[in-house]
């Protein structure tokens, strides 16, 4: 059957969610190959929201995950998967968990799956795949399921009114959170708090955004500098991609909202310690930057601030 004739197709992507933006490449690549096709993603509920209004996707179901023991949840999940009755699965996830559904549509004929299941009929076979950055991995995947044109993360969808916020102009945004169990990847609060002086020195206002439970990191910053404005757990992610379409710089640490600002063009230093690779999952683009240590506390704020003169001049 031609891509095109493809009437029911399902996308899997749980999260997170650096990992959800950089699937819209690929998703967008799977709307463009099935351009009739009636398109489901599966996603984690915390992301649902992000992708309702996203053009590449028809409906979007979440996915509760239910532990395996949990029969009544599982056979609830299946019943789902199988009223679906996709011609064809795309699993972005490509995890134990995903590949995991493949079984679970059975018994009988199951649609045809892209990804890393047993038994799958357009397997991602590539042995070195594990070694390779998310969106080449997943262009990689795509090609050997027969879609070729993979484009890069589109974001143009996504927006929101952000005059409530009274942004000041110039700001440049500060991202100091991060997964709380991984405190690697953090750049100390401290050094935020000191950028924030500097950029206050250089007459660029500060603005702080991140989740509900980095509050703390945001009043750190703010007791910087007057200039400081501190927008944690304020924020939607249609927000973040609009505030940042007007900031003039962000800077941040390996974090899910750093995938957002970059995606939407923003100019972008992302700091990387050890605990994260980003040769396997930095944001791309022409507009962003990578800084890498193998403990970010050696990290000096003189060295991120030359670099974003570097990139201003």
């Amino acid at each position: 059957m031609n891509l095109a004739e493809y009437e029911r197709i399902l996308v899997i992507k749980l999260g997170a969610l650096g990992d959800a933006v950089q699937a819209l490449g690929p998703m967008k690549a799977i709307r463009q190959a099935h351009p009739a096709a009636k398109i489901t993603l599966l996603t984690a509920p915390a992301y649902a929201g992000f992708f309702e209004n996203c053009p590449f996707v028809d409906q979007v179901w979440r996915d509760t995950r239910p532990h395996k023991l949990n029969v009544i949840g599982m056979l609830s999940l299946r019943s789902m998967l199988r009223a679906g009755r996709f011609q064809r699965v795309y699993d972005l996830q490509t995890s134990s968990r995903s590949s995991l559904y493949h079984t679970l549509i059975g018994p009988g004929r199951r649609p045809e799956w892209s990804g890393i299941a047993p038994g799958a009929s357009h397997p991602h076979a590539n042995p070195l795949r594990d070694t390779m950055h998310t969106i080449d991995r997943q262009r990689d995947q795509l090609a050997m399921a027969g879609i070729a044109d993979v484009p890069p993360v589109d974001l143009s969808w996504l927006d929101a009114d952000i005059a409530k916020f009274k942004l000041p102009d110039p700001f440049v945004l500060l991202v100091p959170g991060g997964a709380p169990t991984r405190p690697k990847k953090r750049w100390p609060v401290a050094k935020y708090a000191a950028l924030a002086q500097e950029l206050a020195a250089h007459n660029a206002n500060p603005v702080v955004i991140g989740g509900k439970g980095e509050a703390a990191l945001g009043k750190a910053i703010r007791t910087a500098s007057s200039r400081v404005r501190d927008l944690t757990g304020q924020t939607s992610f249609a927000e973040i991609v609009a505030i940042a379409r007007k900031a003039g710089a962000a800077i941040g640490n390996d974090t899910g909202p750093m995938h957002l600002i970059a995606g939407a063009g923003c100019p972008s230093i992302v700091l990387f310690g050890s605990d994260s690779d980003p040769a396997l999952c930095a944001p791309r683009g022409r507009e962003v930057a990578i800084l890498r240590r193998d403990s970010l506390e050696g990290l000096g704020v003189d060295e991120v601030m030359r670099l974003l003169f570097k990139r201003a001049a």
